[in-house]
């Protein structure tokens, strides 16, 4: 029988974020099944790739968990949303990073406020990485953006318009 070391409030961050963490999981492995079938296998490898980084996260909070006395327990995958192409996904993708990014923002100042200096490193290492992870979704949409706005333009130089 495990013996908790933790409050009630820090569990239930930690239950939260392995639920998100397993969700975003489930979301960029479909996300890469689905780019491979568009014929995108670049992307399709970047979304495997950000879905082996999703379960390095929750198998550190599975860590955290079981360290703190408590069975790991996710309480709910949340459903896949997908779209129409590679926009649409990473818009997708970006909604769900800043909400993780908001999760592990609130658990820093919950455990910096309560003097739980272990529980702040441990968020705020999550934190960072997840705030990357944002940041570079929006590098690449602004990409994608910037691509199709020269495609656009491209296509009005060479029609004489």
């Amino acid at each position: 029988m495990l013996t908790v070391h933790a409050d009630q409030t820090v569990l239930g961050y930690l239950g939260r974020a392995l639920s998100l963490e397993l969700s975003a999981v489930q979301l960029y492995t479909t996300q890469a099944r689905l780019a491979d079938s568009w014929g995108l296998a670049e992307v399709a490898s970047k979304f495997s790739a950000e879905a082996g980084e999703e379960l390095l996260h929750a198998d550190r909070i599975i860590s955290r968990m079981l360290a703190l006395g408590v069975a790991p327990n996710a309480s709910q995958l949340r459903p896949v949303r997908l779209g129409s192409n590679l926009q649409q996904l990473l818009q997708q993708d970006h909604a769900f990073e800043k909400e993780l990014v908001g999760l592990y923002e609130a658990a820093t100042n919950h455990c910096a406020r309560t003097g739980d200096h272990d529980g702040r490193v441990f968020f705020e290492a999550l934190l960072g990485e997840e705030q990357k992870h944002a940041i570079g979704l929006e590098q690449w949409l602004q990409q994608l953006q910037q691509s199709e706005e020269m495609t656009a333009i491209n296509k009005v130089t060479q029609s004489g318009v």
